[in-house]
This record gives C-alpha cells, structure tokens and sequence, in this order.
C-alpha cells in the first residue's frame, strides 16, 4: 500500500504502518483509525481496497504529510531568520533554539567537533 507517496510495510498492524508517513504520529495514526471505523490491530495486508482508499482520502484531505509538511515548516524557519529574531538567529548560527545549554551539549546541532583540539596538559619537553 503506498500512503502520501510512500510505501507503507505489510506485516504491520496498521496503526504502526501510518507512522511510517512523515507528519504522522501515534496519535494521529488512532484517530485516523477511529474516523475511518477500521480495527488497529488490522494487518496492512488484510486491508480491503475500500478501506485503503478510506485511509488515503483522510490522510490527504485533513493532514498535511511528508513534502507539504517539509516546505512549510522549511518556510516557517526562513520567516524567522528573515525577521532575525532570537530563534532564526540560533538556527543560522546552527544553535539550540529551544533554551538548552550549550556548554557541554548540544552536540547533535553543533556537529560532532570533540576530538579537534586535545584536551588537558601539553606534554613538556623531553630530555635528551
């Protein structure tokens, strides 16, 4: 079955094979499921063609998934580094946006840079 342009697994129980679309979480994927009256412990595989179209239509119609979700929230961060306020500042300087330290952590957005400079004494001269 192929959801928003990608290709949902089928040994799954539906409610986790919905996951696998960028935009669409746990609860999103249940209350997709109760408004379409589908059981969530359904294999993808046993899906009725019915029931397939039921989930796509929902999904397209009332969520924003995979390429639209990444345009939009690509555009939303851009507006705060136009308008240069404290969280497009963080972002253009690949910082926390979100008020984390960044003394010691923070090493997933800065890039993994500890092993540039040695850390402690410099070895002193050798006698010879």
């Amino acid at each position: 079955m192929r959801l928003a342009g990608v290709t949902i697994p089928k040994e799954k129980h539906i409610e986790i094979a919905l996951t696998y679309v960028y935009g669409i979480g746990q609860m999103t994927a249940k209350n997709i499921l109760v408004v379409s009256k589908i059981d969530p412990t359904k294999r993808v595989k046993d899906l009725t063609e019915a029931e397939e179209d039921l989930i796509r239509n929902i999904v397209e119609k009332q969520h924003t998934t995979e390429g639209d979700l990444r345009r939009q929230i690509q555009a939303n961060i851009k507006r705060l580094k136009d308008i240069k306020c404290f969280r497009g500042v963080r972002h253009m300087r690949h910082l926390p946006s979100r008020g984390q330290r960044t003394k010691t952590n923070s090493r997933t957005v800065r890039g993994n840079k500890r092993n540039l400079a040695p850390s402690g004494k410099k070895p002193s001269a050798q006698k010879t």
